[in-house]
């Protein structure tokens, strides 16, 4: 019994000697239950609705009051006006706005005539939250639109909204992939990349580095460069495999495999840089285990991987803003369930690229060629 307490006595005193990682160990939970109270079932904000007057008439000036009230009001949705359906579209299938609703050119003659009046809502049903959102907030909007006056008639007198979804149903795990995807770059980052780097440290084989004339950017660059791919391979076979159990359609197009790898590359060297900026001081091998359940749930949750941005509070859409998944996740979105092109993704891949180059001379500015 006594030779047990001796190893308990070692291990605590052990423990005690690492203070960051007791920080560690008492603040992940509270994270965790703050960022996953609020990662989930908020309500969705300042969803970005173009709205394309094609009619100019007063019943569809009411519309976009009513429009533009709900915006100031509930802020659910912002209202952005367009004179060209086209543009409307191509900013939709980019990301630049959640949903068009376009108001057609006999839409006031129809309200004065009684005659089923008709809007259109097209969404991008890629995000179901975001598309749920819109479509419950004007459909009740033109379910308030009532004219002053009542006639009977076979038709509908009411303002109706017709919902035109710009692509297929997609599934919750189609949902899921791109956020996965980027789940897996980064657990091969964090395995690959900084445990083993500090592992090394830890068993001195690190020193061999210290008494080469290799120079600091050059042995950060080959650290980063190793790590990016292994995590590059890690993160296009769980694309490929995930594409065939989610369903995605053609997942094996050239030219989309083309476009994911180039995304799957800069991801994967954005986060080794991240990884060995916060590593490169470190010598403790068990603070990058604990330091691990913290990054998954702040890099993860708020990245729009699970829900949409939206919906989260004015403090976490900041984290969002600056959290390298963020952007990561968008582009494998626009990639694998929209199928679009660099330039729906242009501004993702610029973030990642800076991301990457500002991360890594600043871990060859902190790295010590001294024990």
């Amino acid at each position: 019994m006594g030779r047990t307490w001796a190893i308990v006595e070692r291990e605590m005193r052990r423990f005690r000697r690492s203070p960051v990682l007791i920080v560690m160990s008492l603040i992940m939970p509270i994270v965790q239950l703050v960022v996953l109270g609020y990662a989930f079932g908020g309500n969705v904000k300042h969803l970005r609705l173009a709205i394309v007057d094609q009619d100019h008439g007063l019943p569809a000036v009411r519309v976009r009051e009513m429009a533009s009230a709900i915006a100031s009001g509930a802020h659910t949705i912002d209202v952005l006006p367009y004179s060209d359906p086209g543009v409307a579209l191509t900013d939709l299938r980019n990301g630049r706005v959640n949903g068009v609703l376009t108001i057609p050119p006999d839409f006031s003659r129809r309200v004065l005539a009684r005659n089923d009046p008709r809007v259109a809502l097209i969404e991008d049903n890629t995000d179901n939250f975001v598309g749920v959102a819109l479509a419950g907030t004007l459909g009740g909007m033109l379910s308030s639109y009532s004219p002053s006056v009542k006639l009977e008639a076979r038709v509908s007198p009411e303002p109706r909204l017709d919902v035109v979804e710009v692509y297929p149903y997609v599934p919750y795990v189609q949902y899921l992939l791109p956020g996965s995807a980027v789940m897996s770059i980064f657990m091969m980052v964090m395995i690959g990349g900084g445990i083993i780097f500090i592992d090394d440290k830890a068993r001195g084989l690190h020193e061999g580095y210290l008494v080469t004339p290799i120079s600091k950017l050059e042995l950060i660059a080959g650290f980063n460069l190793s790590g990016t791919i292994k995590a590059v391979i890690a993160g296009m076979v769980l694309i490929v495999v995930g594409s065939f159990i989610a369903g995605i359609p053609d997942p094996l197009a050239p030219l989309r495999l083309l476009r994911v790898f180039v995304v799957v590359v800069v991801t994967a060297f954005a986060l080794i840089s991240l990884m060995f900026l916060l590593m490169v001081r470190v010598t403790d091998p068990l603070l990058p285990r604990a330091m691990f359940g913290v990054l998954n749930t702040v890099l993860y949750f708020p990245s729009g991987a699970v829900y949409p941005q939206q919906g989260f509070p004015a403090w976490m859409q900041v984290i969002a803003v600056a959290d390298p998944f963020t952007y990561a996740v968008h582009a494998f979105k626009s990639l694998l369930l929209k199928n679009t092109g660099f330039g729906a993704i242009a501004y993702d891949l610029a973030f990642l690229g800076i991301f990457s180059t500002v991360a890594m001379l600043l871990a060859t500015r902190l790295f010590k060629r001294t024990l």
